[in-house]
């Protein structure tokens, strides 16, 4: 479980994050939206203790990130908005670096490496370099990276974003699976119709406050609109219409 209390943060005379909180509950979804520069990624990143909040506080699995930053990291899976893939590896090579990095004995790092090749179905690109790797097979193997250590909060930042639409199905179905397992997601998009198929739970987030926390229903219901993209645009535009 991951939960958001209070988080605040400025660059210069802009308020980034102003006062955010929230929860992301183990065996849900929770979809975190908002309109680009509302302050969602410079959430993200505090979350993954990329980045320090300048109040507020961060608990994964009830541990405090400013204090146990470490451990913190270790209870989670992240797939960034910058992808990261040392080029000239293989993807079992990608995904072996940071098992190690984790610490993992090499008997379980090679059965989580496997299960997750099999799982993400990557057999065909395992033992080739990512130099040349589309965007799908990019983040597949991001995926497994962050997957190696089996955490059981996992945060994707816009992991569809440029993907066909095979690799989109089979990334929403894995994302289900995770579900499936009791496992935390947390993850940002800017698909309407992901949000409203995957979510148990939508954050809308605009200029760096927290605009509304529910579920798909109950937002469509909250706003009069009838399909989830006409809902975040009056949430949003609600917002926009205070803060003027």
């Amino acid at each position: 479980m991951i939960e958001v209390k209070d988080l605040h943060k400025t660059f210069g005379a802009v308020k980034a994050v102003d006062g955010v909180s929230f929860a992301a509950r183990d065996g849900q979804i929770t979809g975190l939206l908002g309109p680009n520069g509302a302050g969602k990624t410079t959430t993200l990143r505090m979350l993954y203790t990329l980045m320090a909040p300048e109040r507020g506080q961060v608990l994964v699995d009830g541990v405090d990130a400013a204090a146990d930053p470490l451990a913190v990291r270790r209870r989670l899976g992240v797939l960034p908005d910058a992808r990261g893939l040392y080029k000239r590896l293989t993807a079992r090579e990608n995904i072996d670096y940071f098992g190690r990095l984790q610490g993992l004995p090499e008997d379980e790092l090679r059965a989580r490496r496997e299960a997750l090749v099999a799982a993400l179905e990557m057999a065909d690109i395992a033992d080739r370099r990512a130099e040349g790797f589309s965007q799908g097979q990019r983040v597949k193997t991001a995926i497994a990276r962050a997957l190696v250590h089996d955490p059981r909060n996992v945060i994707l930042d816009e992991p569809t974003n440029g993907l066909d639409v095979m690799a989109t199905r089979a990334l929403r179905q894995f994302m289900l699976h995770l579900k499936a397992e009791g496992r935390c997601v947390l993850f940002s998009s800017h698909i309407m119709q992901e949000v409203g198929a995957l979510c148990d739970r939508i954050v809308v987030i605009a200029r760096g406050r927290v605009v509304a926390d529910d579920t798909p229903d109950a937002l469509r219901a909250q706003t009069g609109q009838a399909n989830l993209e006409d809902a975040f645009v009056r949430l949003i535009g609600s917002e926009e219409g205070l803060a003027a």
